[in-house]
């Protein structure tokens, strides 16, 4: 499906790139997913004609703001903002039942190894890293669905802001508060997925980075980067009956 694809790109000057990356486009070339070709580097180099540096990542199945260097000293100085947590990241999903109004989410979390990509790693168990996330509540909705043993499925839309990057921090996060994310095949909930493929055409994860705040490593200038959602995602929260985020 990407072959010819134009990715959507957010802001672009000498120093940095970034990309509304969209769901199931792998960031980079992983031994994971050995057998999938087209990624977002080697995608956005071809499309620009430039090499491109990573500096964050997005989980495959995540879209939203991606920001890349456009050389290696700038990459470095990027990597150290987000390392200071001094970039403010914000996301958007949609997420089973009713969430409190807003909270903060201070739960570790271990270490996740991947059997192909972290082989050689040493089997000692680490201790679990410290994992914050903020969010607040923008919207909830009963639809009439049954899933499990209810007449009808309750819903909310909530704003993600992570405080640490731990691997699948957010999405490990809800599925901890019990408010697993809809579309999340890894740490959600099958008969919910199920239903919003079956009744809604959804096929992705309902969870969007929607902006990326940060200083310009030359400028210093303040820059806020937002990525407008997808035609899949977008969808579902206008039927959902909750505005539109852009």
């Amino acid at each position: 499906m990407w072959k010819d694809y134009n990715l959507e790109i957010l802001y672009q000057d000498e120093y940095l790139v970034a990309i509304n990356k969209p769901s199931g486009l792998l960031v980079h070339k992983s031994m994971i997913d050995r057998h999938e070709i087209y990624f977002a580097m080697k995608m956005l180099r071809d499309q620009i004609g430039a090499w491109v540096y990573p500096i964050h990542r997005l989980d495959k199945p995540t879209s939203g703001v991606l920001l890349f260097a456009l050389d290696s000293h700038t990459a470095k100085l990027m990597s150290e903002q987000f390392m200071s947590s001094t970039i403010q990241k914000r996301y958007i999903a949609v997420v089973r039942g009713y969430t409190q109004e807003s909270g903060v989410i201070d739960y570790p979390l271990s270490v996740k190894l991947d059997k192909i990509a972290d082989k050689d790693v040493s089997k000692v168990e680490k201790e679990p890293q410290t994992a914050i996330t903020e969010y607040k509540r923008l919207g909830i909705v009963e639809v009439n669905f049954a899933v499990g043993r209810y007449e009808k499925s309750r819903y909310s839309l909530v704003e993600l802001k992570p405080k640490t990057g731990r691997k699948h921090q957010l999405r490990r996060h809800m599925k901890h508060l019990s408010h697993h994310m809809l579309g999340d095949t890894k740490y959600g909930r099958g008969e919910h997925n199920k239903m919003i493929r079956k009744e809604y055409g959804c096929h992705r994860l309902l969870l969007h980075a929607i902006s990326l705040e940060f200083i310009h490593p030359y400028t210093k200038e303040q820059k806020i980067l937002f990525a407008p959602l997808d035609e899949t995602m977008d969808s579902v929260l206008q039927v959902f009956g909750w505005q539109k985020f852009t």
